[in-house]
C-alpha cells in the first residue's frame, strides 16, 4: 500500500560547466544585496572558484563578507560567529560554497539573523519552531550529503557535545549551482565516502517495513545504480567530467524526498530527518 505524501522541492538548479559564473545573477534574482558567504576550506580559493563566484556578484552591485573555516559536522560556535557578522553587516542573504557542512552552517546563520531575539539553537533543541529565515543558497564542491537541496541541516553543540538536526522548508535553499569540474581536485577519500553518504541516503528510504510505491523504489534503484556504477569510474578515473556529474546530481536527488515519496518504514524513522540528511 502506498502512503500518502509531500512532496515540495523548490529550488532551482543551475547545473553544468560555468554554471559559478551566474551566481550573482541568480543572487539578485532572489531578492539578495548583502551576501555573507559561507565555506570552509580554503581549496574554494586556490582553485579560484571563490574569486570567480565574487566577480559575479561584484557585476550585480552585491556586498559580500565572508564567514570561513566550516568544519566537518559544523560548530555552533561557528553559526554564533556568523550571526554576529550577519548583523554588523546587515546581510540579506546566505550564499554557501562547499559541501554540507557550509550549507547547514549557511541555513542556521539564516534562522539566527532572521529571529534575532532567539537563540537558534533552541531550534535544534526542538523547544520552538522557525517562524522565519532569511534566503539561503549555494555553490556545491562536493556530492555528498544533499543539503543543496533539503530542507534539513545538522549542527553539532561543541560545549555539549550534542548533534542535532533540525528540518524545515524555511531554509530550503533558493539556488543550488552544480559545476561538476569543482569536483575533480577532491581527494579519492572524500569522493568515495561522498558516494557512500548518497547510497545511505537511498537506503534510509528504501529498506522499509510497510507500504511501498513501485515508482519510487524505481527511482531509488536507478540512483543506487548510477552512484555504484560511476564511483567505481572515479576510483579509476578521478578526472571524469560525466561521472562526476552523474554522482552530483544523484547526490541532490537522493535527498530531496524524492526517493521518499509513499514509501515508509522503521529505517527511516529511525534517521534524524524524513527529508533533511543525518550527515554533512
Amino acid at each position: 500500500m502506498a502512503h500518502n505524501f509531500h512532496y515540495y522541492s523548490p529550488t532551482e538548479v543551475i547545473f553544468g560547466r560555468g554554471a559559478h559564473q551566474e551566481t550573482g545573477k541568480y543572487i539578485k534574482k532572489y531578492g539578495g544585496t548583502k551576501v555573507l558567504v559561507v565555506y570552509g576550506s580554503e581549496r574554494v580559493f586556490k582553485n579560484g572558484l571563490m574569486d570567480e563566484i565574487t566577480e559575479s556578484m561584484k557585476a550585480e552591485g552585491l556586498t559580500f563578507e565572508f564567514l570561513g573555516g566550516v568544519v566537518p559536522n559544523p560548530h555552533l560556535s561557528k553559526v554564533y560567529m556568523g550571526i554576529g557578522l550577519g548583523k554588523r553587516i546587515g546581510a540579506d542573504f546566505l550564499l554557501a560554497v562547499g559541501g554540507g557542512s557550509a550549507i547547514d552552517t549557511a541555513k542556521a546563520v539564516a534562522y539566527g539573523l532572521a529571529e534575532p531575539e532567539e537563540d537558534v539553537w533552541t531550534l535544534f533543541e526542538h523547544t520552538r519552531t522557525a517562524k522565519k529565515c532569511l534566503p539561503v543558497a549555494s555553490v556545491l564542491t562536493i556530492a555528498a550529503a544533499g543539503s543543496e537541496t533539503s530542507m534539513g541541516a545538522v549542527i553539532t553543540n561543541e560545549k555539549t557535545n550534542e548533534k542535532r538536526a533540525y528540518d524545515d522548508d524555511l531554509a530550503r535553499p533558493r539556488f543550488a549551482v552544480m559545476n561538476p569540474e569543482f569536483t575533480l581536485s577532491l581527494p579519492n577519500y572524500q569522493t568515495e565516502s561522498g558516494c557512500a553518504d548518497i547510497m545511505m541516503h537511498r537506503m534510509e528510504r528504501y529498506f522499509t517495513n510497510s507500504g511501498n510505491m513501485e515508482l519510487t523504489d524505481s527511482i531509488a534503484e536507478g540512483l543506487l545504480r548510477t552512484v555504484i556504477t560511476n564511483a567505481k569510474i572515479l576510483h579509476n578515473d578521478p578526472q571524469n567530467y560525466d561521472a562526476r556529474a552523474e554522482v552530483m546530481w544523484a547526490g541532490s536527488l537522493a535527498h530531496n524526498n524524492l526517493t521518499g515519496c509513499g514509501n515508509a518504514g522503521e529505517f527511516e524513522r529511525a534517521g534524524h530527518h524524513a527529508d533533511g540528511g543525518t550527515d554533512s
